[in-house]
């Protein structure tokens, strides 16, 4: 091999022959090393299907059965690379997604046969795993071994899965077989993960979270994994007593949504030494821990790979650790890419500073970005010298911009503070989503959303969604009492617009789906409540009310800037 790292392929070679359990779904379990052999089988189907003129690549439209760690080991016994194709698109966007990753064979179920019907996908063999056709293709490889696989470099890519963004199609980014054996062994022995643990895997797996923090350490490590078909609040408990799951990852909202189900005087009896994930804030996280008696870990590192934030024991309250060793991270002014200022703080831990001290966090070193598949201005606007509007970027070169914000204290702790693309600028004063999002989740335990809409004027208006806890309604009065009882709520914090909705909108993997909030504005089905300038109190946003706000804007030529709705 061309190189001394490890390769995802050695990882599956090393299960053949354990006989331990080693995957679990719905009642059944598999060996390792059946596991291994399935890998193997696939990986020598795969070999007489892909054309030999073209790129290795393999879609997988396929919710979490046991049919995706199966293609993902035989992708990489075979030096070939997976496309997880997100089910929740739809028409021409999902034709594109697998056309634009030069898919030449998609695995998927008849589940999702629907979504298929009518798409032109030239070129694409489909295979439909639960059929008996497919068992029949597989029948005469089912003697291979994971040895008998060509030898593969830790330079070949695994990966190319989608990054979610505000605008424009999805980018397909890159993971090379190295890399993600490097994030295994490193999520290895930062959680000291062991062979007889088992993690669960419930959130897609056609997403990065999934993969690379969740099944790759669990392969590293030779421990088991449990799949959950699609994540499920009500199902969680018992699945993870049931395969005696010790690790799982999160993202988005879904600890909110465990939160939610009903509390129960055994919730702690469980087997979970810890969650690791994002964005579960903390106070949840501390009611998670509180009610299950599980530790959550909020971690940091890009989709991309060219960051990471080690986490720290005995980091601050808020902080999610230091950059990660080889890293060179720093928060910069995402407009001129000088270094912002660190974080001021009071003694009650408010951020005084936040206008200057919150930036995008960029990675100034070495780092393993390994760009996106055939999109030359996307790794350049994702690696580039100075600031976004250098003349100076280059491909391969410069500094990775992660396009999240971040403040770091003095000691070199870095605070998340959302997405670049979450930034507010309200009466010319930087705000971060984020942060106002934490003062309004103490009320009530209310799942918030925080984003722009137009000022007419100039800039933005902050604009929250609300989910009251179920059982509770909306008090304009209690919700405006309560922000002026926040004393780090800032003058320009104070939402002008409040939507209120039954269930927080979420994406396919479970994170807020800000670009709808963002697209639909205050003109929505839901009910909104508003300030007029100059008041402190809320009102129902009725349909003058729309009509005069409308009026201003055109009066001001910036119509063109509302959303639809």
């Amino acid at each position: 091999m061309g190189s001394m790292r490890r390769t995802v392929a050695e990882l599956v070679q090393e299960r053949w022959g354990d006989h331990r359990p080693g995957l679990w779904f719905e009642g059944r379990v598999l060996s390792h090393h059946r596991v291994a052999a399935g890998a193997a089988a696939r990986a020598a189907l795969l070999s007489d299907l892909l054309p030999p003129d073209a790129a290795p690549h393999i879609g997988a439209l396929l919710d979490n059965t046991p049919e995706y760690p199966l293609w993902l080991s035989a992708a990489a016994l075979s030096g070939a690379a997976v496309a997880g194709i997100n089910p929740t698109r739809r028409g021409p966007e999902l034709a594109r997604d697998i056309l634009h990753t030069e898919c030449r064979v998609l695995v998927t179920e008849r589940t999702h046969l629907p979504l298929l019907d009518g798409l032109e996908l030239p070129g694409v063999r489909v295979l439909v795993t639960d059929t008996e056709a497919y068992e029949e293709l597989l029948a005469p490889y089912e003697g291979a071994t994971p040895d008998a696989a060509p030898s593969v470099s830790a330079d070949a890519r695994l990966l190319l899965y989608f990054t979610s963004g505000s605008t424009g199609a999805p980018k397909a980014a890159i993971c090379t077989q190295g890399r993600l054996a490097a994030a295994g062994r490193s999520l290895v022995d930062q959680f000291g993960v062991r062979p007889d643990d088992t993690h669960y895997i419930c959130m897609p797996m056609f997403h990065g979270n999934a993969v690379i923090a969740d099944w790759a350490p669990a392969l590293a490590a030779g421990a088991g994994i449990a799949l959950r078909r699609r994540f499920s609040a009500s199902g969680f408990l018992a699945d993870v007593r049931a395969c005696e799951a010790t690790y799982f990852t999160y993202v988005g909202r879904a600890v909110q949504y465990l939160l939610a189900t009903p509390a129960r005087g055994d919730d702690r009896d469980n087997p979970l030494r810890m969650g690791f994930g994002t964005e579960a804030g903390a106070v949840d996280a501390a009611a998670f821990e509180e009610r299950f008696g599980v530790r959550l870990v909020e971690g940091y590192g890009s989709s991309e790979g060219g960051a990471a934030i080690q986490w720290t024991p005995g980091a601050p309250a808020g902080a999610i650790g230091r950059a990660a060793p080889r890293d060179d991270l720093a928060v910069v002014d995402p407009e001129t890419g000088a270094e912002c200022p660190p974080a001021v703080f009071a003694e009650d831990g408010r951020l005084l500073n936040g206008d200057a001290a919150i930036g995008e966090l960029v990675n100034r070193g070495p780092n393993p970005f390994e760009g996106y598949w055939r999109n030359p201005a996307a790794d350049a606007d994702r690696r580039r010298w100075g600031s976004p509007r250098s003349s100076e970027a280059e491909s391969g070169g410069g500094w990775y911009w992660t396009g999240d914000l971040f403040y770091r204290d003095t000691d070199g702790f870095l605070y998340f503070a959302g997405r670049a693309d979450d930034r507010l600028r309200v009466d010319s004063e930087n705000l971060a989503a984020a942060m106002i999002e934490n003062i309004l989740a103490r009320h009530e335990d209310a799942a918030v959303a925080v984003y722009a809409v137009p000022d007419p004027v100039a800039g933005d208006q902050v604009m929250a969604a609300i989910a009251p806890r179920e059982g509770a309604g909306f008090d304009p009065s209690a919700f405006a009492e309560f922000l002026r009882a926040q004393p780090d709520l800032g003058t320009k914090m104070a939402p002008r617009f409040v939507r209120i909705v039954t269930r927080m909108p979420v994406t396919a993997t479970n994170k807020i789906h800000r670009v709808g909030l963002r697209r639909e504005g205050f003109r929505c089905a839901d009910p909104v409540w508003w300030r007029p300038p100059g008041e402190s109190a809320y009102r129902r946003l009725r349909a003058p009310d729309i009509e005069g706000l409308l009026a201003e804007y055109r009066a001001r030529g910036r119509e063109k800037l509302l959303p639809t709705g």
